[in-house]
Parts: C-alpha cells; structure tokens; sequence
C-alpha cells in the first residue's frame, strides 16, 4: 500500500466555540492530531478575513485504519463526544473513511491566501503564483496536510502576532506543539538564528520537516518528533506554545527549564473564560503575567520568567 492510498478513519463532530476546548482535549489523547475549522470569510488575496464568533466549530481527528488500537480508540472518543453532548451543544461523532491523498486535496479549494498580524502572511503552497509579496511582508508558504495548522484558528493567529512583536535577530526560540511548523517557520523568517519545534504526532513532525524544508529554513529550524522532555538542551528566549490547556498546565512546569531567565513565553489555546485558571498557576510558580491579548473566546498568555 503506497502512503497515498493510506486508509484513515476520520472522527468529525460541531461544537459550540464554549466546548471545543474539551472536544479537542478528547480528540487530543486518543486521536492523531486535531483539525478545527470555522467558517471564515476571506478575500482570495488575503486582505479581509473575518471569522464569525458564534458559529459552530467542526472539529476533527483522525485514525489509521491499520493501527490495532484504532476500534478501542473510537469507542473512547464516541463514548467521550456523547458525554460532552450531555452538557453543552456537541453533535453526535460522525465516522468517515478516506484515503490520505482525497483528505489532503479536499479541502484546498477553500483555504486561500491571508494576512495575519501587521507583515505576516500565510500563503498556501499550491497558491504561491498567486501572490505578489509587499517588501516588509514575511511570507509563510504552507501545506498543511494532515498536521492541522492553516493559521485561521484565533489562537495561531494571536502567536503569530505576538511573534511578530517579540522575536528579535539572533533569538533562540522553541516552539512546542508545531504542527504544520507555522509557529516556527515565522520565528526563523522574523530573524530568529535557532528555532526548535516540538511534535508529539510523527505524522505532523513529518508535515512540519516538509514546510520547513518548503520554506528554506531547515538551516534555523529544528523539527524534533517527540516530546518537550527530549528537546534541544540550551535554553531559549522565547517559547510559543498554542496547545490545550490542560497540556499547558502540565507543561508549564517543563517550558520554565527551557525559559532563559528573564525569558518570555506565550502560551495559547486558551478559552478567555479560563485564563485566570491558568494565570493562578503560573503565578504560583513564579512565571510574571506581561499582557494578554484576546480574539473571539481565545486568549494568548505573555509571561516571563523571572
């Protein structure tokens, strides 16, 4: 069986924006990897984006057919999504199977050119001749595949932001939860002179290696398939963490030994309505709270270590 022919269950359910934090945690520990989408209104050139703030949100994973854990895993997940669907408006899991090379080509029709922040700007791969760079833009070529990252979802969109305020020349910076690799990629095409991305799932380490190496920037960035526990040893200025909140109240503890003192992080994935959870714990191990910026229901946490 070649990788194109590669069959995988796809797990789809819509949610309200309140509970996606929880769908996505479920999809997190027995899925490979969490796709959202919302409905987003764009201009082909990438000008005008506008993401409706109370329209339901389709969330995914997916699981290789030929895994031996993949029954137990979808009896978890659906048994998961019903329970949620008990408390707050979740619909029932749908079930689909699709060969990797349909899942990779259905979806590019809608996923067009769009800036992010003051001078990025995120252009899909198969849409590079379209695009005409202005001078200061840092342009992201992207293919996200199946690592789930195009860059729409609000909380990659405010890391993006943050990086472009926070990365200076030469920065070392580490990147947990890469995905695609947009995180990283931007921080190497901001200036930094050493980025590593961290990648639990092999299949979006594999997509991150890819656009990195798509980007020309496999001198700066370092794709590490595994967890934060096995990165790079020095430690770095600046951390970009856009994963659940539950991973980053685990994480925080691990991210502070990677934190250079007087070194900054900005942590995202975060619903508003639970950031002063997060805040607690990290005050409490001695992070200090800079700014928080919000889009929509989703907030990006900058702290710094002290």
């Amino acid at each position: 069986m070649t990788a194109d022919d590669e069959q995988w269950l796809e797990l789809a359910t819509t949610a309200e924006p309140e509970a996606v934090e929880s769908v996505s945690a479920v999809f997190a520990e027995h899925g490979q990897g969490v796709a959202i989408e919302q409905v987003v209104e764009s201009s082909r050139d990438g000008d005008v984006v506008n993401l409706p703030a109370d329209a339901p949100v389709l969330v995914k994973t997916y699981l290789p057919i030929r895994d031996p854990s993949a029954t137990d895993r979808r009896a978890k997940i659906e048994k998961a999504v019903w329970a949620l669907g008990q408390l707050r408006q979740v619909a029932p899991l749908q079930v689909r199977t699709l060969r990797e090379a349909d899942w990779a080509n259905a979806w590019k029709e809608y996923f067009f050119i769009h800036r992010v922040g003051e001078r990025t700007v995120i252009v899909p791969s198969w849409r590079e001749a379209e695009y005409q760079p202005n001078p200061d833009d840092v342009v992201l070529l992207l293919d996200p595949g199946m690592a789930f990252g195009t860059g729409l979802h609000p909380t990659t969109r405010l890391c993006l932001a943050a990086a472009e305020q926070l990365v200076t020349p030469g920065m070392r910076v580490l990147d947990v939860g890469a995905g695609s690799g947009i995180l990283a990629i931007a921080a190497a095409r901001l200036g930094a002179s050493f980025v590593e991305a961290v990648e639990i799932e092999p299949v979006a380490a594999s997509v991150c290696q890819e656009n990195v190496e798509r980007n020309g920037v496999v001198d700066v960035v370092h794709v590490t398939s595994g967890t934060l526990e096995i990165a790079a040893a020095p430690r770095f200025d600046l951390v970009l963490a856009n994963i659940t909140i539950a991973t980053l109240s685990q994480l925080h503890p691990v991210i502070a030994s990677h934190v250079k003192p007087g070194g900054q992080a900005v942590l995202s994935g975060v619903l508003a309505e639970r950031a002063d959870e997060l805040l607690a714990a990290l005050h409490e191990a001695g992070w200090r709270h800079e700014r928080t910026e919000q889009e929509q229901d989703w907030v990006a946490i900058r702290i710094r270590r002290a």
